[in-house]
């Protein structure tokens, strides 16, 4: 993968909108954890265990960093399979505040559908 530098990534979008919310598919053996299962007292076991997170990278920088152990959560790195732009692809990009905000807003809509979520903070 070519690098590209902060300069090269920015010139490409609004100014102070460089942040994402990404969802990760989890595999379903995550929810067999306790403070997985804990989190989420209202899971659908039939609907997707997913990370929520937020990132000044793409979102697909951010989970290959994930699954290379850089800054990793631990499910993603163990458990992730692949991202699911369909849930977040028309939220971004957006200002960090708003990623902020947005990664706590869509954990608990989706936790809300009944998925397992963790991340979201």
């Amino acid at each position: 993968m070519k690098r590209r530098t902060l300069k090269q990534t920015r010139g490409q979008q609004q100014p102070g909108h460089h942040h994402n919310v990404y969802v990760v598919l989890l595999d379903a053996a995550v929810g067999k954890l306790r403070r997985v299962r804990a989190g989420n007292p209202k899971r659908d076991p039939k609907k997707d265990c997913v990370y929520v997170g937020m990132t000044g990278l793409t979102p697909e920088e951010r989970f290959v960093n994930h699954k290379s152990g850089i800054k990793d959560a631990f499910v993603v790195k163990r458990y992730g399979i692949r991202l699911l732009p369909e849930l977040y692809e028309h939220l971004n990009p957006m200002p960090f505040e708003a990623a902020v905000l947005m990664e706590k807003d869509l954990a608990e809509d989706l936790r809300r559908e009944g998925y397992t979520v963790t991340g979201g903070h």
